[in-house]
This record gives structure tokens, sequence and C-alpha cells, in this order.
């Protein structure tokens, strides 16, 4: 997969939808090419969120306290609270087949959002958007 297809998939993740795509190229050139086996633990709930991953290919199933609550696939996404925060995850990712992701790691986000300060103000408004519209209306 080129730059141009992982550019389209991130511009579908909600907190980068509202970048330009130059940003978008930046944001990619960052990431890293992954690839894990069939039954492998890509985020364990509890631990550590050391970054964001982008499926390029391959499923992937989310447990929650030993629960199953979805499953991922190309073009899904985990870890972007983590690119914010750096908190712990709330999911445990395994992949359900063999599966190459796109990471992109806090420290080197965080670095382009300092370059980039621009970034930070698209991420936080739509960021800002998904929250209102998460709320509750009597919170409004």
């Amino acid at each position: 997969m080129g730059t141009a297809d992982a550019v389209d998939m991130l511009a579908r993740v909600p907190i980068f939808s509202s970048l330009s795509r130059r940003e978008l190229q930046a944001i990619a050139r960052q990431g890293k090419e992954v690839r894990h086996g069939e039954g492998a633990v890509l985020a364990r709930e509890g631990d550590a969120g050391l970054g964001f991953f982008l499926i390029l290919e391959g499923e992937a199933r989310v447990t929650v306290k030993g629960r199953f609550r979805r499953t991922l696939g190309p073009g899904d996404f985990f870890g972007e609270i983590s690119l914010l925060d750096g908190g712990p995850r709330t999911a445990t990712v395994t992949a359900a087949t063999p599966v190459r992701l796109l990471g992109i790691a806090q420290w080197a986000f965080k670095r382009l959002v300092d370059q980039h300060p621009s970034m930070a103000s698209k991420m936080l408004r739509a960021m800002a958007s998904r929250l209102r519209a998460s709320a509750p209306k009597e919170q409004i």
C-alpha cells in the first residue's frame, strides 16, 4: 500500500478528518508498517498506550474485560486517544488473521504536532465536536 492509500485511510479517522492532505501525508510518513500473525495481541487492556494503529490488511478482534465487542478490518483503527494522552488501553485488540498495520508512535506524533501547531488546533476542534455529539442533551 502506498502513501496515497494510507493518507486516504487516515482521512477517515475522526481526529484526522479535518486535516489537509499535506498534513495527512506528514502523519503517514511518520508511520511504520508493522505485521503480526494470527493470535498476536496488538494492544492489551490496561497497558500503557504507546501509539495509534491503522489496519491496512487483515482483521482484529476487540475485547473489553474478556467480552467480545467488535471486529476491526482495513481502514479501522485503535489507539487514537493514546496519541493525545498516553493513557492505558481501554480494550484488548488481538489479530484474528495475519494483519498489516500502520503504526504511529506517540513521541513521533507529538514531535509532528509541535512542528505543525495548526494540526493540533484542527484535531482539538474535531475531538470537541465528537464529544459534543456524544454528550447527553441535558448536559449541553
